[in-house]
C-alpha cells in the first residue's frame, strides 16, 4: 500500500463529502490527528477499519487499498457499448453502458459475452397489437431456462425477467419501425448471452 496515493485520495474523497478531518474521525471511533496523519502520507488506515472508510466514502476496498479511483471516460450512455452482467449466485441482472466493476454476492461479475442465436435457442417474433411478441422456442426447466430477454434501442432498455417452468415469451412495445432497428438478447442460464444480428 503506497500511504501518500491512499492520503491523497482518503484527502480528495473527504473533501467531495464535504466532511471534516474530526466528523471522519469520530464515524471510525479514532482521533483527528489520526486522519490527519494519513492525507499526509506518513502512515496509512488500519485493515480493520477499511471496512467502515469504504462505507463512509462509499468506495471499494480495493481501490482504497490502490489509492486510485480511475475513472472511465465519458461515454455518453453509448448504447452501442451495452453489457449485460448476471451473478449466477442469486441471478441479479446489472447492465452499463461503459466500463464498469460489478460485485455481486461477495464475487467480482465478468460482462456476459454475446454469441449469435443459435438453432438450439429460436426466436419468433410476431408484430400484435401495438407490440412486439417474441416466443422464444427453448425449454423452461429449474435445470435449463431463460433468465431474461432485452430488446436494446439506440436510448432504452427494455428487459423482462423470466423465470424457470413460465412460458418463454416476451412482448415489447413497438418504439421504432422496425424490430431490426434494435438488438434483442436472450439470456440461457446454461448458455449465456446470445442476440440477434451482429
Amino acid at each position: 500500500m503506497n500511504c501518500e496515493k491512499v492520503g491523497s485520495l482518503i484527502l480528495k474523497l473527504r473533501k467531495e463529502k464535504n466532511m471534516t478531518q474530526k466528523q471522519v474521525a469520530d464515524l471510525l471511533n479514532i482521533s483527528d490527528k489520526t486522519v490527519s496523519k494519513w492525507e499526509r502520507g506518513l502512515g496509512c488506515p488500519d485493515v480493520s477499519i477499511l471496512t467502515e472508510l469504504s462505507k463512509i466514502f462509499d468506495i471499494n476496498i480495493e481501490k482504497i487499498l490502490l489509492g486510485d479511483l480511475n475513472p472511465n471516460d465519458v461515454d455518453g450512455g453509448n448504447m452501442k457499448r451495452i453489457k449485460f452482467y448476471v451473478c449466477h449466485s442469486c441471478g441479479n441482472i446489472i447492465s452499463t453502458t461503459g466500463e464498469s466493476e460489478i460485485s455481486c454476492c461477495g464475487r467480482k461479475l465478468k460482462a456476459a459475452i454475446p454469441s449469435i442465436i443459435d438453432d438450439n435457442h429460436k426466436i419468433n417474433i410476431e408484430e400484435l397489437e401495438n407490440d412486439y411478441y417474441v416466443t422464444i422456442d427453448h425449454k423452461m426447466s429449474k435445470e435449463h431456462y431463460i433468465s431474461f430477454a432485452a430488446y436494446v434501442t439506440y436510448d432504452r432498455v427494455l428487459l423482462i425477467k423470466l423465470y424457470p417452468e413460465q412460458s418463454p415469451t416476451v412482448r415489447f412495445p413497438k418504439l421504432s419501425g422496425k424490430f431490426e432497428r434494435g438488438k434483442f438478447y436472450i439470456y440461457c442460464n446454461q448458455h449465456g448471452l446470445l442476440m440477434n444480428g451482429k
